[in-house]
């Protein structure tokens, strides 16, 4: 069983554009040579994205291996698959690592333990539901990284398949 997906590598450092090849090279089995292309949403970075192909997971592994790098923004994506969800990790400097769960046609699915435990913050801790649920899908990570997506439009796409 296999799913795709998309990384979308929003911005990084030029030193730091070999040592996310090499994190991705990692995670897929394979070696990895990204198109990089100059981010003109932050300038003195770069951009980059692709399509890959691997076992239910690997996008998970992908954001795991490039989580908490300092100044880099990326998103990566899984499509739903046989048996699996699909899947969303969007990641900024300032917020750190969001994950979604989505559905076949790329709702966010929020599971009911989390809507919740959203609904009693609201009501316990003076805090806003609507700033609540934005959380939950996402919003925070959407607004700040909005920019950097409509800046990469025209990037190349390539395909890597994960070694099995």
């Amino acid at each position: 069983m296999t799913t795709r997906g998309v990384l979308y590598v929003h911005s990084a450092p030029r030193a730091l554009c070999p040592h996310v090849e090499w994190a991705v090279a990692g995670v897929l089995g394979t070696r990895v040579s990204l198109d990089w292309i100059r981010q003109p949403a932050a300038p003195g970075t770069w951009r980059s994205e692709f399509s890959w192909q691997g076992q239910p997971g690997t996008a998970s592994k992908l954001a795991s291996a490039l989580r908490g790098w300092q100044l880099l923004r990326f998103e990566v994506t899984a499509e739903p698959s046989a048996g699996a969800e699909g899947e969303r990790y969007s990641c900024t400097p300032d917020l750190g690592i969001f994950h979604a769960v989505t559905g076949i046609h790329g709702d966010i699915l929020i599971p009911e333990d989390r809507l919740r435990a959203a609904l009693q913050r609201a009501r316990t801790e003076e805090t806003d539901l609507e700033a609540e649920i934005a959380k939950l899908l996402g919003k925070p990570w959407d607004d700040e990284l909005e920019p950097f997506r409509y800046a990469g439009e025209g990037a190349p796409v390539r395909w890597l398949h994960q070694v099995v």
